[in-house]
């Protein structure tokens, strides 16, 4: 029963196990099927990885090969494919360097094989950016990027993957753009104008040598320092930027640099804003030296000024001609009228002979009038060429005065002025021209006289210090402008109310007043508080007391006069050599009258006369021909020849000596002088 009981029990245990057993065999096929399940979907996984990594570096821009541990491919992208001239089945097993070379594109020379690199140091390894690639079909190309290594889930080395891309296109471009940006910097420095850089701050960032040279800085001196430092006018920059800032273009802005040196140039300058994002990055200056320009402009400006000023001189000198020469006709004219009506009182059987004395008197105080008219003429005409020569003496001021005052007293006692004089009590001896001293004064007198209104007041007074003579003369008459003070020393200047004065004159008094002043080496001013405040003029002379060519000496007379001579008179103007005739017949003189040329020329020859006085203007022959034909024809240098002509310049009297003149005189002439020169005609023959 025991025995039974056991095997009983080691049955049901035996059961048991066979359960047991049988349980987890079922447990452990649940499990190899779960683990298969799992493992079919692991495989399918990486096989859809394997496929999308593989459509991956199928699709990617870069080229994308892979090997094994013998560097042999394992993989071939698309891209490498196209890079290299191989398919990846004919790829797939060959090396590196059997599929492409590598070289240096600088060199030519093969780079190292990045694949066999990456085996041996298990690193990653760049590729340099200059090396090429040369294809199955020999073409090349530029490649730059990496080879890796490729390590299993234990992290062992199990291969190498190198990825590359084309980037000759590239290449190129950075090349073309290098060179743009070296001839962009060469055209910068080596602009022929100025250009400059400036900061939205003001401050410079890059200038060019043309614009250093331009103003005479180094480039550490110009660069980083506000550019209105460079500008003479500060509120120049201020409007430059201002505009700038605004989105202005300038074009042509006139501008003023200031040099290192201290010297200023003209510019004109053009500039833009470069803009990124809206935002203001440099300007771009431009920067033209018109220096040169602006001098030309300005000296053209000056030459214009100048042209129009000389235009408007001759506009104002032939305005002041022909009032000249109106008022030289009237002058002229004047005398006549009285000396016509006096003449013909002379002639009046009726007339008594203090009418013919008086009517004589007339003529000769008119035609004195006229001779004066005519030697200011002459005596200004002289100044202005520098041919007036001065007489200098040892002269006495007071009697300066005195002939000056002489000469103006008729005009100033027709007026009933007062006139003053107040010169030192004492004698002043200085050295000067006497008779042009005096003419200077008695101008500055009857100018007084004629610009003041009737019992006005005339003052005249000296003073007299150590080197210097002051002569003035004040009147309480019409005025000057202040513009006039000056200008009424011109030739034919007058104030403009003189037109309403008969006494007005011809303009040329003061003119040849301060020429002679001048040529003692003096000056005249004139002054006037203004219109009809009178007028005040100012005669400076030199106090020379010493170094006078001549000393004040009287000439002797001769007691006995000599013999009468033959004289021939020739002049068309019948009325002219007439009258001298009877006046050189009334001293004595044997006189012969023609009014021709050849006349003269036929009385010569058969007269032989002592003494012959030429027209020059007659008819048939003229005055030099006569004279010239005179000396060769009767008694050679025996014969004295007097010129009498109404011309009266320098270069006449030229061709009256050559002629053979001896002497040369213009119209009217002195009888006085005429009989001098007889008595010394005389004395040498």
């Amino acid at each position: 029963m025991a025995e039974a009981d056991e095997d009983k029990q080691l049955r049901i245990t035996a059961l048991r196990n066979i359960e047991t057993i049988q349980l987890a065999r079922r447990q452990a096929e649940r499990e190899l099927l779960e683990a298969k399940q799992v493992l079919q979907s692991r495989t399918e996984e990486l096989e859809q990885q394997r496929e999308w990594f593989e459509v991956t570096l199928a699709s990617i821009g870069d080229a994308v090969i892979t090997t094994d541990m013998e560097g042999r491919l394992t993989f071939i992208n698309s891209m490498a494919e196209s890079m290299t001239g191989w398919s990846s089945e004919d790829a797939r097993g060959q090396v590196l360097a059997r599929v492409c070379r590598l070289i240096d594109q600088d060199t030519r020379q093969p780079v190292d094989d990045p694949i066999a690199r990456v085996l041996l140091t298990g690193t990653v390894v760049e590729i340099a950016g200059n090396t090429s690639l040369l294809r199955k079909d020999g073409s090349e190309i530029v490649i730059e990027d990496s080879a890796a290594p490729i390590r299993d889930h234990r992290g062992k080395l199990a291969g190498v993957v190198l990825v590359f891309r084309d980037v000759t296109q590239r290449r190129r471009d950075e090349r073309a753009l290098r060179r743009s940006e070296q001839l962009l910097s060469d055209f910068f420095e080596n602009a022929a104008v100025g250009l400059h850089w400036v900061g939205p701050d003001g401050i410079v960032i890059r200038v060019n040598q043309t614009e250093l040279d331009l103003l005479g800085y180094t480039r550490e001196e110009y660069v980083g320092r506000h550019i209105a430092e460079f500008h003479a006018d500060s509120h120049v920059i201020d409007d430059i930027l201002d505009k700038l800032s605004r989105g202005q273009t300038l074009e042509g802005y006139q501008a003023q640099l200031r040099c290192k040196d201290g010297s200023i140039k003209h510019v004109l300058i053009s500039s833009n804003v470069l803009w990124e994002d809206g935002n203001f990055i440099h300007t771009r200056c431009f920067t033209r030296d018109i220096s040169a320009q602006k001098i030309a402009e300005l000296a053209l400006r000056e030459e214009i000024t100048t042209r129009q000023n000389a235009e408007a001189m001759l506009r104002e000198t032939d305005r002041r001609k022909d009032e000249f020469l109106a008022t030289l006709a009237h002058e002229l004219r004047n005398p006549l009228a009285p000396i016509r009506q006096a003449a013909l009182i002379s002639t009046a059987p009726q007339a008594t002979d203090a009418q013919r004395r008086w009517s004589h008197e007339v003529i000769n105080r008119q035609v004195q009038h006229m001779s004066l008219l005519l030697d200011d003429l002459l005596d200004i005409s002289r100044v202005t060429r520098g041919v007036l020569e001065l007489r200098p003496k040892m002269a006495e001021l007071a009697s300066v005065v005195e002939a000056a005052v002489e000469t103006a007293r008729p005009l100033i006692e027709a007026k009933q002025h007062r006139l003053t004089i107040d010169v030192p009590p004492t004698s002043v001896m200085f050295a000067g021209d006497p008779l042009r001293l005096a003419q200077v004064l008695s101008n500055l007198l009857t100018n007084a006289a004629k610009y003041t209104d009737p019992a006005g007041e005339i003052r005249l007074a000296a003073i007299v210090a150590t080197d210097q003579i002051t002569i003035t003369v004040t009147d309480t008459g019409i005025g000057l402008p202040q513009h006039a003070l000056t200008d009424i020393f011109l030739m034919f200047s007058q104030v403009q109310s003189s037109h309403d004065r008969t006494e007005g004159g011809l303009g040329i008094g003061l003119a040849l007043a301060k020429g002679l002043v001048q040529l003692h080496g003096g000056e005249i001013e004139a002054r006037s508080a203004g219109l009809g405040r009178g007028s005040e003029f100012i005669v400076r002379l030199p106090l020379r007391t010493t170094g006078a060519s001549e000393q004040l000496t009287a000439r002797p007379v001769a007691e006995n006069l000599p013999a009468k001579r033959r004289v021939l008179i020739a002049d068309d103007n019948r009325d002219a050599a007439e009258s001298l005739a009877i006046l050189l017949e009334l001293d004595g003189h044997n006189v012969t009258v023609v009014d021709n040329g050849r006349a003269a020329l036929a009385t010569c020859v058969a007269l032989l006369p002592e003494v012959v006085i030429l027209d020059i203007g007659m008819p048939e022959l003229n005055g030099y021909e006569v004279a010239r034909r005179v000396r060769q024809l009767c008694r050679g240098d025996a014969v004295t020849l007097i010129a009498v002509t109404g011309w009266g310049q320098e270069s006449d009297k030229a061709m009256a000596l050559a002629a053979g003149f001896n002497h040369h005189f213009t119209k009217p002439i002195e009888p006085e002088q005429v009989i001098t020169l007889l008595g010394s005609a005389a004395q040498r023959a």
